[in-house]
C-alpha cells in the first residue's frame, strides 16, 4: 500500500516539477513525513529522511522536466551554468547544516519558508530588478545561497529560484524552465550530502542509504520521470499571471501543513 502511494506521489510531483520548476519537493517532503510517521519511523530521523529522499527523487523528476522545457527553448543555459557553480557548493553545505537541526525545528522552518514564499508570489513583493544586474559573481553567490537553503528544505530550489529570476526581470515561463534545470545540481549534491551525513544512524529504517529511503525513491522516480513532461507542457500553455497565483496557493498549503 505504501508503494502505491509512492507511485501516485511520483505522478503529482512530476507534474508539479514541470509546471512550476520546483522539482516536486514541496509536495514530496510533507507526504513522506506523514508516511514515515505512520510507518513508525523514529522522530529523530523522520524529517531528515523525508528531505534526503526528496532530493534524491528530484534527480529523476528534473531530468524529463528540463528536457521538455529545453525543447521549447525556454531554459536560459547561460544563467544555469553560473548559478550551478554556487549551487554545487551551497547544496552540499545545506545537507550538512540540516543534519544538525532537530527534526521538529526543521519542519517549522520549512513551514515558515513556504508561507513567506507564497505571500511573496501572490502579492508580487519585489524590488525593481533587471537582467543587466545578473553578473557572473552575482549568479554564483545567489546559486550558493539558494542551493544551501534548498538542500535544507529538500526542494529543487524553484520556490527560491523562480522568485529570484522573476525579480531580476526574467519572464515567468523562462524562470520556471531555468529553475527546473538548476534543480539537477541542487538534487545531486544535496542528496549525496544527506546520504553521507546519515550513514550509520541507528534509528534509520531498513532499506535506507543514509537519509534516503530506497522504496520511496524507486516508487516516486518510476512515475515522476514521465509525468514531468505533462507539467512542462501545461506551464507553456498557461497564462503567466495565473501560473504565479497557482504557485502561491501551492506554497501556502504546504506551509500551513507543516505549521499546523
Amino acid at each position: 500500500m505504501d508503494f502505491i502511494m509512492y507511485l501516485v506521489l511520483g505522478v503529482c510531483s512530476g507534474v508539479l516539477a514541470g509546471l512550476f520548476g520546483i522539482g516536486g519537493g514541496l509536495i514530496i517532503v510533507p507526504v513522506l513525513v506523514f508516511s514515515f510517521s505512520a510507518q513508525g519511523v523514529s522522530a529523530d530521523v523522520l524529517t531528515h529522511l523525508a528531505v534526503g529522499t526528496s532530493l534524491a527523487c528530484i534527480l529523476f523528476t528534473s531530468i524529463n522536466s528540463v528536457w521538455a522545457h529545453h525543447q521549447r527553448g525556454a531554459v536560459l543555459w547561460s544563467l544555469v551554468v553560473w548559478l550551478s557553480v554556487g549551487i554545487l557548493l551551497g547544496s552540499s553545505l545545506g545537507g550538512v547544516t540540516a543534519s544538525y537541526i532537530d527534526g521538529d525545528d526543521l519542519q517549522q522552518i520549512i513551514g515558515v519558508f513556504a508561507v513567506l514564499m507564497a505571500l511573496q508570489m501572490w502579492f508580487g513583493w519585489k524590488p525593481k530588478g533587471n537582467t543587466g544586474s545578473l553578473s557572473k559573481p552575482t549568479l554564483s553567490v545567489s546559486g550558493a545561497l539558494i542551493g544551501w537553503a534548498s538542500a535544507i528544505f529538500g526542494i529543487g530550489g524553484g520556490s527560491l529560484m523562480v522568485p529570484f529570476l522573476t525579480w531580476k526581470g526574467i519572464d515567468m515561463k523562462k524562470a520556471v524552465a531555468t529553475s527546473a534545470a538548476c534543480g539537477l545540481p541542487i538534487a545531486l549534491s544535496g542528496a549525496f550530502s544527506f546520504i553521507v551525513m546519515g550513514m550509520g544512524h541507528q534509528a534509520l529504517p531498513e532499506y535506507s542509504v543514509g537519509f534516503v529511503y530506497l522504496p520511496a525513491l524507486v516508487g516516486i522516480a518510476a512515475t515522476s520521470f514521465f509525468s514531468a513532461r505533462l507539467g512542462a507542457r501545461l506551464a507553456h500553455n498557461l497564462d503567466a499571471v495565473l501560473l504565479k497565483k497557482l504557485f502561491a496557493v501551492l506554497l501556502l498549503g504546504v506551509g500551513a501543513n507543516f505549521l499546523i
